[in-house]
């Protein structure tokens, strides 16, 4: 693709902005760019939206339809608006997005390090096919970057320990019941599938929001749309670890963790420590589950109210509210689990992810590696971030949200450029 118009000097690159990461951020951040006439070039280590080819399960599609989940100025070629696209159908959407707008994406190349230059603006960046010097940086590399194993299960166990980034299918793993410690929209996927596929599925549940997938004829995503809890700007305090689970899998479904547990799975609470075979957990599992589903009626509350204030004709669903009685495994919850006795052989971690920004030598981080930022702006001028859960609103963490927030951050740079001009 073309990125030409970069000056070369004494093997050095110029370009006003480099932008880190070419996946759904950075992809963002380059068509921003390219409208605000800005010169740039995307480095992306591996291909054009990697992580979605080789960092998920093999059957996961899109948690939101298709009519949602994209670019505001493309659609899917090959999925219906209202299903939801396989992931090497998202995949494809990008590299046929960079297509579109003329990306001056480069692939295969990695960013070493970057450094603030001293005596003089802009920064250096070392890449494994050179050195660039760039006004600007964009980490647009996400949140998704490091995957986070707690050290509770000792590597010489004897078990068979993945992440769920790692996870691609129930042929994957050996023979006897697992463990899935997670209830986000990972753990609860994968944990389904496994039943589905004959496994003896053991679920660590957390705290989590249940949206209902649909209600009264829309998705959840235009529900909290319409209700403006896309544009929720903050957590509310002691929520920051609270994952959603939602599933478009099948069709799109509600995730219930209690239909689950009557199809053959068990249910335990978060899980606590690990000790000559025995895994504990927490006893908080009837108080997760109960949340969940408290956060599901309110959504339905607001939709109510929604329908009646607007005078909509939405047919009724009554049986969204229907809860039903909890399992015996909620009723009566394991504390622990000697995991040989009950045939557990392999332990997959929906536990999440973690930055990784060693590679930015930068003052933009804080002393845990987090990006020290306001709505992508970070503390050392001239460095950006794209791509962060919650970077404006909650709606960040979905493609439409990171194009808004690299539309914004993209303005900043040419606002900055304006003034640079000046001089």
């Amino acid at each position: 693709m073309n990125d030409s118009g970069n000056n070369v000097i004494d093997n050095i690159e110029y370009v006003n902005t480099v932008v880190v990461g070419g996946g759904q951020a950075g992809i963002a951040t380059s068509e921003h760019l390219s409208n605000c006439g800005i010169q740039h070039v995307v480095l992306e280590r591996s291909r054009i939206a990697e992580r979605w080819r080789s960092e998920r399960w093999d059957s996961l599609v899109a948690n939101g339809p298709a009519w949602h989940d994209r670019f505001p100025n493309r659609k899917f070629s090959d999925v219906d608006d209202d299903a939801f696209a396989p992931k090497e159908s998202v995949a494809d959407y990008f590299v046929a997005y960079c297509e579109m707008i003329n990306a001056p994406i480069r692939t295969g190349v990695e960013v070493i390090d970057a450094q603030k230059n001293i005596g003089r603006p802009g920064f250096r960046i070392e890449t494994s096919t050179g050195v660039i010097e760039a006004q600007n940086i964009v980490a647009a590399t996400g949140s998704f970057q490091k995957p986070i194993i707690p050290p509770i299960v000792p590597e010489q166990s004897g078990i068979t320990q993945i992440h769920s980034s790692e996870y691609r299918n129930p042929k994957q793993l050996p023979d006897g019941g697992v463990l899935v410690i997670g209830s986000g929209s990972s753990g609860s996927q994968i944990a389904d599938e496994l039943l589905r596929s004959g496994k003896k599925v053991y679920l660590s549940v957390g705290p989590h929001d249940l949206p209902p997938r649909s209600y009264r004829g829309k998705d959840f995503v235009w529900w909290l749309g319409v209700l403006g809890k896309w544009e929720m700007v903050a957590l509310e305090p002691g929520l920051e670890h609270v994952t959603i689970a939602v599933s478009g899998a099948h069709g799109g479904q509600t995730v219930n963790f209690r239909r689950l547990a009557y199809q053959g799975m068990t249910l335990l609470g978060r899980t606590e420590s690990f000790n000559n075979g025995v895994m504990q957990f927490t006893d908080d599992l009837v108080q997760n589950i109960a949340k969940g589903n408290i956060n599901t009626l309110s959504v339905l509350d607001e939709a109510d109210a929604y329908i009646e204030r607007n005078g909509l004709n939405f047919p009724i669903e009554p049986q969204a509210r229907e809860v039903g009685p909890d399992p015996s495994c909620v009723t009566n919850p394991i504390l622990k689990l000697d995991l040989h006795e009950a045939s557990v052989n392999s332990i997959i971690w929906a536990t999440g992810f973690t930055v990784d920004y060693r590679w930015l030598k930068v003052d933009a981080l804080d002393v845990d590696g987090k990006p020290k930022h306001e709505r992508g702006i970070s503390t050392e001028p001239g460095v950006y971030f794209v791509g962060l859960p919650w970077q404006s609103r909650r709606g960040s963490s979905f493609i439409w949200g990171v194009w808004h927030d690299a539309k914004f951050v993209a303005d900043q740079i040419s606002i900055q450029r304006t003034y640079l001009d000046y001089i």
